[in-house]
């Protein structure tokens, strides 16, 4: 598969920005210590991401679809921890 210079900055950046979940996903499972991870917060983003989501699966983005999918499954991730872990 062919990508542009563009939609390969699309995707550089997409990963970049949603490996920003890693570090606390990572902590978490470690310490399994969640509480002052509020669950509005991942739930908000995750509601945000989605609509993102729908937007770039019109546009037919892969970046955009790409990096709001992992992002969204990150959120879904940290909340269920959080839930386990509480």
């Amino acid at each position: 598969m062919y990508f542009t210079s563009i939609e390969l900055l699309g995707l550089i950046a997409g990963a970049i920005t949603s490996m920003g979940f890693i570090p606390q996903l990572v902590r978490g499972y470690k310490t399994k210590k969640l509480e002052d991870v509020s669950y509005l917060m991942p739930i908000i983003l995750a509601f945000g991401m989605a609509l993102w989501l729908a937007y770039g699966i019109y546009k037919e983005a892969l970046a955009i679809i790409c990096a709001n999918t992992f992002a969204i499954i990150c959120c879904l991730i940290l909340i269920t921890m959080k839930k386990i872990y509480s």
